[in-house]
């Protein structure tokens, strides 16, 4: 979700889920963003223990590198399924969030899992 500020109040828009508007139409390909997204986001911290593993790269570039392992984990996800990244079908996406909640198990807490898994949940029964 994304955080708007106001004055002194941090506000929640929960019509808006890893920069999507779900009040508005959406594609299946823009859920594919938001799980890579998310995934990206809730893991950045685990992401961030193998800098030095990518040779200590300065961090602007290592920001880069984790957004393309992260996308690349995806991609090789929907390969495991034989879903179609390029062309996301529902059915696709919700293999996709299964296999991402099984994995995450390793790293989180169930409650941050079941959070991040109902929020992309709800984008895919939206389609």
């Amino acid at each position: 979700m994304i955080l708007l500020k106001t004055k002194k109040k941090i506000t929640v828009n929960k019509n808006i889920i890893y920069g999507v508007d779900i009040t508005k139409k959406f594609t299946p390909i823009m859920v594919r963003d938001a799980i890579i997204k998310c995934f990206h986001e809730a893991h950045n911290d685990v992401l961030d223990l193998a800098w030095e593993s990518f040779g200590n790269p300065p961090r602007k570039r290592f920001e880069e590198m984790k957004k393309e392992h992260v996308k690349n984990f995806v991609q090789d996800i929907f390969q495991n399924i034989d879903g179609d990244f390029n062309n996301p079908k529902k059915i696709d996406l919700f293999k996709v969030i299964e296999n991402l909640r099984d994995f995450s198990s390793i790293y989180r807490e169930p409650e941050v899992i079941i959070k991040h898994f109902t929020d992309i949940l709800l984008m895919i029964e939206k389609l």
